[in-house]
């Protein structure tokens, strides 16, 4: 009787767990579809009359002479660099943050990341926009339901996957000088491939770190609002920079 109590209450928590986990990547999903949402918005809208000012025609929203001073003057280094000084920002505070303050850093993040890649709806035509957002969505679905699912250990991967951010980063920046397609070609390669791995580390690495919360106790479910923001940064960016090396190929310019 004792033995049957004993897995009785086993699988009751097992269950609280996988309700709990659940509900968390529920919760994960959700902030990062919101976040894609607000770049998405104002990516079109300063990147629609952003078209418009290089046409010669008025804009619809935006003054033209603002979207020249962004584009072309030195603000477009801080709209370009930001978000990546945002990211280490928000690594090194987020402990700091309260949830509410935690989501609105997300929120101004995402806006900003909005601005920054705005160029692309003046550049490439939205019929491939869209067909390269579907395929990035398809891919990033089946990677991320791979590392939820998978019972293999993906934690090897994650040094390489780092030095490769690292290397890509650098060769980007190097590349703004030296503009070489060749350069651009293979930084549009190894980017794919290696946000396709994070796409599936990542999401196995939340995972893990809502069950490591949940098994500290009061302590670690107080942290679970602001992981869950940090997880959604996470898959926020990977579904970006894919996004954005698949669009290097799969998009056809104006």
């Amino acid at each position: 009787m004792q033995q049957y109590d004993a897995v009785r209450r086993a699988g009751a928590r097992s269950a609280a767990i996988d309700e709990g986990l659940r509900g968390y990547m529920n919760r994960v999903y959700g902030l990062m579809a919101v976040a894609m949402v607000i770049s998405g918005v104002v990516a079109y809208v300063f990147g629609m009359d952003l078209k418009a000012v290089m046409n010669g025609q008025p804009t619809a929203i935006i003054p033209g002479e603002v979207l020249v001073s962004m584009y072309s003057g030195p603000i477009r280094w801080v709209i370009m660099l930001a978000p990546l000084g945002m990211v280490f920002l928000f690594g090194a505070a987020m402990r700091k943050m309260s949830d509410s303050g935690a989501q609105l850093f997300f929120w101004a993040f995402a806006a900003l990341m909005g601005l920054s890649i705005a160029s692309i709806f003046a550049v490439y035509t939205g019929i491939s926009i869209a067909q390269t957002f579907f395929a990035t969505a398809i891919a990033f679905g089946g990677l991320s339901l791979y590392g939820y699912t998978t019972k293999k250990d993906l934690s090897g991967m994650g040094t390489f996957l780092l030095m490769g951010v690292i290397g890509l980063i650098v060769a980007s920046l190097i590349n703004i000088f030296i503009a070489s397609s060749a350069l651009q070609f293979a930084i549009s390669v190894v980017g794919v491939l290696v946000f396709a791995g994070l796409t599936a580390y990542d999401t196995q690495q939340i995972k893990n770190e809502y069950l490591e919360l949940r098994a500290m106790g009061p302590q670690g479910e107080a942290y679970v609002g602001k992981s869950a923001i940090g997880g959604a940064l996470r898959l926020y960016l990977d579904f970006l920079n894919m996004f954005m090396f698949l669009l290097q190929f799969m998009g056809n310019r104006e």
